[in-house]
């Protein structure tokens, strides 16, 4: 099956879900506006991105089970997989539509956010509390007769508030507001980008599908984290070095985390190697909305070789985890090749 087979087999299971939840405030006796509006929510913030996480719960099973392909599933077996999927979407969904009015972001996924769709606004915030709901909805609609139940309620629980505390480091250390540099450093961005984007989008995945497949051992699960959280820190600093190296073309957008005042790894590098004249440079000039400013601070980036630094990183790492995954003790039904496939999808990606 193609990634766009795969893509499109996935989505087609999230109207039922919409269906079902739809049931549920019906079953309350909500009127037919609310109904309508919680539809209308799920619709426009779920299902809309590249849905990467949600697919991986299905392929993570597919390799830990031994099929040839996602195709090969019993229908009952893949619409449990693609359940939980849509739960990491939800999820996902959840703390898209709070960020966004934390940031006050104009646009996401190429339309605008929720909360500036007409007469949204800050009911917004209760619309992203009825997201994350809905994950607990399904989880006990479809799994609370499973023996592990409660290791899905507690591994989604456990992320959401290690990703909410990433969160809150990162908003109170790079407010777009109010810059100062001296509140950053590389041990920070490795915080908040473990705690913001691995645990959620990378251990979350194939977690979920290790307790399906009845591999649940907890060194397991250990050896499934060991790799998976540098991995995923690895990812957000490859996603910071391509938004400051990388072309509009080659990444779909063009880069903002400069003017924005991003903690990314691409400014943390250059403070640690920066002179005076250049540290002096970066505080006057970093996360202004100016593109003068910008070109200073992408002159001192490139004067330094950040660069440079970022390939020796990412060989190192890419090292390390291959070296990780290869000593993977495989006698109690895990498999390396779950990690391998993770890996092969990041390297040395260019978007």
């Amino acid at each position: 099956m193609s990634k766009e087979s795969n893509k499109a087999k996935f989505l087609a299971e999230f109207p039922k879900l919409v269906g079902e939840l739809k049931s549920i405030l019906v079953g309350y006796g909500m009127p037919a506006e609310a109904v309508q509006w919680f539809e209308d929510s799920l619709n426009y913030n779920t299902p809309g991105g590249k849905l990467n996480r949600g697919l991986s719960v299905v392929d993570t099973y597919v390799i830990l089970k031994g099929y040839k392909s996602v195709e090969d599933l019993p229908a009952e077996q893949y619409e449990k997989l693609a359940i939980l999927g849509w739960c990491i979407e939800l999820l996902q969904a959840y703390f898209l539509v709070a960020d966004d009015m934390m940031d006050k972001s104009i646009t996401r996924r190429g339309q605008p956010c929720w909360y500036r769709q007409k007469e949204v606004g800050e009911i917004a915030i209760n619309d992203a509390f009825m997201l994350e709901a809905s994950i607990y909805a399904l989880l006990k609609s479809h799994f609370k007769k499973e023996s592990y139940y409660i290791d899905l309620i507690e591994l989604f629980h456990d992320v959401t508030l290690q990703t909410e505390l990433g969160q809150l480091l990162d908003l109170i250390t790079a407010p777009e507001d109010r810059v100062d540099l001296s509140k950053f450093s590389l041990e920070k961005h490795s915080f908040i980008v473990i705690f913001k984007t691995a645990y959620y989008s990378f251990y979350l995945p194939v977690a979920l599908a290790m307790y399906v497949a009845g591999v649940c051992d907890p060194k397991d699960l250990e050896q499934a984290k060991s790799v998976l959280i540098p991995l995923g820190e690895y990812f957000q600093i490859q996603d910071d070095y391509l938004d400051c190296f990388g072309t509009p073309e080659q990444i779909g957008k063009i880069g903002t985390d400069i003017q924005d005042n991003k903690c990314s790894w691409v400014v943390n590098k250059a403070l640690q190697l920066a002179s005076p004249e250049q540290r002096k440079i970066l505080d006057e000039n970093y996360g202004k909305k100016d593109s003068q400013c910008e070109v200073a601070c992408r002159k001192v980036f490139n004067d330094l070789k950040v660069d440079q630094y970022y390939i020796k990183y990412e060989e190192n790492v890419a090292q390390e985890l291959r070296k990780k995954i290869s000593q993977i003790d495989e006698s109690r039904g895990f498999k390396g090749e779950v990690l391998t496939a993770f890996l092969n999808k990041v390297y040395k990606r260019s978007k």
